[in-house]
């Protein structure tokens, strides 16, 4: 089928944002007087599990910190808090877009394809994060924006791929997922999906199987991207074309997704 639109995951994949929302999560700890602190490692580790609020159920129930029992019932509004950090700490300019996302989505619209988000952040994340990457126009720039808890079941479960797809009234076959992590992968593979995967700073050295091709990032002019796995070898950036001709060539007996 042809190529006809793509969905761009957010976090580690149009910025990196991880960093912001563990600095989030950690103000909002310490402004709670909750005797927590989210280590580079320990949020490492807490990222297998997707969504905030799912994050933090997981903490508790599996760490058993100090506290964790009177903050249980709190959970919603502990998020809502960490929300409202980390929306500020975007608006002041915590996160810049990767290489090569803005060009890729603007091309994109020219070329005529939709452009879609699959997230398990919240919808005022991504609010906040468009709006420091396009400006006013940014959440209009989007087809379909799939966010938060508009499926009941996160990544890596497919519901937020097959939901935007939905939205899209696109075939699976219709649309490349652009991911950074393995949930995120395996999310978008369930959903029927091909997947191109730049690893971020939170999901270096994870399995990237599946993956049409693993790249370090979209590239710019002048500025191209390191090629990791699969498709894209003889490329320098992500463009419209360049993603319709490694479709092409993996459709070929003997060519697929990295292994």
């Amino acid at each position: 089928m042809t190529l006809r639109a793509l969905i761009f995951d957010v976090d580690g994949t149009l910025a990196e944002t991880e960093e912001v929302h563990r600095q989030a999560f950690n103000e909002t700890f310490a402004a709670r007087g909750l005797p927590w602190h989210w280590s580079v490692e320990k949020y490492k580790r807490l990222l297998d599990v997707t969504g905030g609020k799912e994050r933090l159920r997981h903490f508790i129930e599996s760490d058993r910190p100090p506290a964790g029992d009177a903050a249980l019932p709190e959970i919603a509004a502990l998020h809502v808090e960490k929300t409202a950090r980390y929306t500020a700490l975007i608006d002041q300019g915590a996160a810049t877009p990767r290489p090569g996302v803005i060009r890729l989505i603007r091309e994109a619209r020219a070329d005529g394809l939709k452009v879609a988000i699959a997230t398990t952040t919240s919808l005022p994340n991504v609010e906040a994060l468009l709006r420091a990457m396009f400006g006013a126009e940014g959440m209009s720039l989007f087809d379909a924006i799939g966010a938060g808890d508009v499926v009941p079941a996160k990544k890596p479960a497919p519901d937020i791929f097959e939901w935007t797809l939905r939205r899209l009234a696109l075939e699976p076959a219709q649309a490349v997922a652009l991911e950074d992590s393995q949930n995120g992968i395996r999310s978008a593979r369930g959903a029927g999906l091909t997947v191109v995967t730049t690893p971020s700073l939170y999901s270096e050295g994870q399995d990237f199987a599946g993956s049409l091709a693993v790249i370090s990032d979209f590239g710019e002019p002048g500025l191209p991207y390191a090629h990791l796995a699969g498709a894209g070898e003889s490329d320098n950036l992500v463009t419209v074309p360049a993603l319709r001709r490694w479709l092409a060539e993996a459709s070929l007996p003997g060519t697929g997704n990295a292994d």
